[in-house]
């Protein structure tokens, strides 16, 4: 049986879901499998996956009849998922070969943890323009801003998926699912680490940062708010979880995107 169940939830994706997939087939630590769910994409991404998935006898491939969103496509492939460890992984971004092997040596070497990422390096069309920074061992002070964990590139021990429930289907937890599955994992006594090392390739080009509607705004204040109630937080987290969302929607376009890319 293998060890890793990659899931990924793929939407709208074709023009490079097979880059994404062979970076997982280039992976130095090849015991996976591949749980895809097509989630009512408006191109021919669910084509694309049929055929490389008749290429390989290690991936599942699941679809859904409309539109549903990441939280619950993700929760169909932990269905799935019967192995060990369970990873992430998105549709339009690239494992380095070792991720894989340094995560799983990482848990299988720190029982204590639940769950190991790494920082990120973002890319667009012209190549990669930053490389992303990450705390070893996240606190519950560092969830009001978000400082936490990648979502794409972490690994985590299904016992805790389980523990928890995984993912919380909620309209106002679209875009911050992974936000509130740390809070989960933390309320239940679990803890993660994040590695040093950039393992991960995320494309973060002009079409990520035009996702940023007042939808998403919402959802991270609301997210926000959940955080400073279920760890306590001062009250002056209160309104800065407001405020902060909103500065963020409000913000010009241009402006958004050169403070996005000089974090």
């Amino acid at each position: 049986m293998a060890r890793i169940s990659v899931i990924m939830g793929i939407y709208n994706c074709a023009s490079t879901l097979v880059e994404a997939l062979d970076s997982l087939y280039a992976q130095t630590f090849k015991d996976f499998k591949v749980i895809l769910c097509e989630d009512g994409s408006s191109d021919n991404t669910y084509e694309v996956a049929r055929q490389y998935a008749e290429q390989h006898d290690n991936i599942i491939l699941l679809r859904n009849e409309r539109n549903m969103g990441l939280n619950y496509t993700l929760n169909r492939c932990l269905e799935q998922a019967d192995t060990e460890y369970v990873a992430r992984m998105d549709g339009d971004d690239v494992s380095l070969p070792e991720r894989f092997e340094k995560e799983i040596l990482f848990l299988d070497n720190h029982p204590e943890y639940a769950l190991v990422s790494c920082p990120m390096v973002y890319f667009d069309q012209n190549g990669d323009f930053r490389t992303g920074t990450a705390i070893s061992e996240p606190q519950e002070k560092d969830f009001i801003n978000g400082k936490t964990f990648c979502h794409a590139p972490v690994m985590i021990r299904r016992e805790a998926y389980q523990a928890v429930g995984g993912y919380t289907v909620s309209k106002y937890l679209l875009r911050l699912e992974d936000q509130h599955l740390w809070l989960k994992l933390y309320q239940k006594g679990f803890k993660g680490y994040n590695l040093q090392e950039p393992l991960y390739k995320m494309r973060d080009d002009r079409n990520a940062t035009r996702r940023r509607d007042f939808i998403t705004r919402r959802n991270e204040a609301y997210m926000r708010l959940q955080i400073c109630k279920t760890f306590g937080l001062s009250w002056w987290h209160y309104p800065e979880s407001i405020l902060v969302p909103l500065i963020k929607w409000l913000m010009p376009t241009y402006l958004y995107e050169r403070v996005h890319r000089s974090k």
